[in-house]
Order: structure tokens, then C-alpha cells, then sequence
């Protein structure tokens, strides 16, 4: 088992979590509540990473991260070193990679709030942050959670995406699924059974506690005051 590759991919999903939960939460709430024009383009932004292969993508975002790009060059000047083939890279790749699964089922989940809490809100006063934080964030905490744990596990198991991003460095951005291409080419086809093992291990863990929570929580509305 290649430990350091599990512990950059583990540390990899999580921060990617974190940062599209921080984005997703705002952008959803956008998409659910405006009427601009630009909706339909915003919500077609951020579903094309669902359609586009992952070598396409990353082709793109390799040459965004380049030298020779405006972002390239800025990011450069302030770290020192290139955006591409870095752990921050792969950071970069994967929220934009992953932001579909962090944005649909949120703004799922705040588009099933009842609407009619939503115009009481509004007359009594509530803004569009207090209506975020006090009424939808709430309501839809099961969205929240099922778009952390898309977020992780589609992170834990990406590979076009960060393998034209950063490549295949030790300890910076040899992922497990990196790992497990390398293993293959070595055949050593043990070792990448270990590890393909290790990937489906996590990935179904995640997804039972997912569907446990959900099931509890589905459990407890149902035994509500009305029903007790």
C-alpha cells in the first residue's frame, strides 16, 4: 500500500470538500432564488464538468495554470513556483471538477424549502443572508451532507483530471488512483488490488453512512409530533 499516496489523496478530498461547500452553498442559493437571465448559463457552467472526459478538462486547465496565462503568471509571483503539477493544482482541478456534485443536490435541497416559510421570512423582515442561515441552511442539512459525501468520495477516486493537472510526483500529487495506474504498468497486480480494494472501501463507507443518515433522518420526520 502506498501510504503517502493515500494520505495526500485523503487530504486532497477533504480540503476540496470544504472549498466547494463554501462555494456551492452561495452559488445554489443564487440559483434557486434569481431571475436573471444569466441563470441558465450559470447552471450550464457549472454541469459541464459532468459531460466534458476528465483528459479534456484537465488538458484545459493545464494550459490556464501555464506560464503564459494571466493566472499562471499571477500565481507564480506570488507563491514562486507554478500553480500546475502542485498540491494546490490538484486542489484547483478537483473543485472545479467536482462542482457539479456539491451544487445540484443543495440546490435541490433548498428548492424543495416550502415557499411559503420562504414569503414569510421575506415579511417579516429576513434578508437574503438571514434567510440563508436561519431557514434554508437548516431545511436542507440532508442536501448539505449528501453533497459532502459525493464531493469526497468523486474526489477520492479522480484520475484524468489530476493526472494531466499534476502529474505523477511522490508526496505532491501521486494520488491512490495514480498509484494504482503505476502499479498496473508495473504489473503488480497485487499491490493494485490492495489499493483499488482501499478506494472501494472508503467510497462504500461513505455512502452507507450517507444512507444512513438520510434513513434516520427520514425515520425521525416520520415519528414527529403528529405521528408520535
Amino acid at each position: 500500500m502506498d501510504w503517502q499516496a493515500l494520505a495526500l489523496t485523503l487530504r486532497l478530498a477533504v480540503v476540496t470538500t470544504i472549498i466547494l461547500l463554501l462555494i456551492a452553498v452561495p452559488l445554489a442559493f443564487w440559483i434557486v432564488s434569481t431571475h436573471s437571465r444569466l441563470r441558465a448559463l450559470v447552471e450550464a457552467v457549472t454541469t459541464l464538468p459532468l459531460l466534458l472526459p476528465p483528459t479534456v478538462l484537465g488538458f484545459y486547465m493545464l494550459i490556464l495554470m501555464g506560464p503564459r496565462t494571466t493566472i499562471g503568471r499571477a500565481w507564480i509571483h506570488l507563491t514562486g513556483h507554478p500553480l500546475a503539477f502542485s498540491f494546490a493544482g490538484l486542489v484547483t482541478g478537483s473543485v472545479i471538477y467536482s462542482l457539479p456534485f456539491a451544487v445540484q443536490p443543495i440546490a435541490a435541497g433548498f428548492s424543495a424549502v416550502d415557499a411559503a416559510l420562504i414569503e414569510q421570512a421575506q415579511l417579516l423582515g429576513a434578508g437574503p443572508l438571514r434567510l440563508l442561515g436561519e431557514l434554508m441552511l437548516p431545511l436542507s442539512v440532508r442536501s448539505l451532507v449528501t453533497a459532502a459525501v459525493l464531493c469526497f468520495t468523486h474526489t477520492i477516486g479522480e484520475f484524468g483530471v489530476v493526472l494531466m493537472i499534476g502529474g505523477d510526483i511522490p508526496g505532491s500529487t501521486r494520488t491512490l488512483s495514480i498509484s494504482i495506474f503505476d502499479q498496473v504498468q508495473d504489473f503488480n497486480y497485487a499491490a493494485a488490488n490492495r489499493t483499488a480494494l482501499t478506494l472501494i472501501t472508503i467510497s462504500i463507507v461513505a455512502l452507507v453512512a450517507l444512507y444512513l443518515l438520510r434513513a434516520r433522518g427520514a425515520l425521525s420526520t416520520a415519528q414527529g409530533p403528529g405521528n408520535g
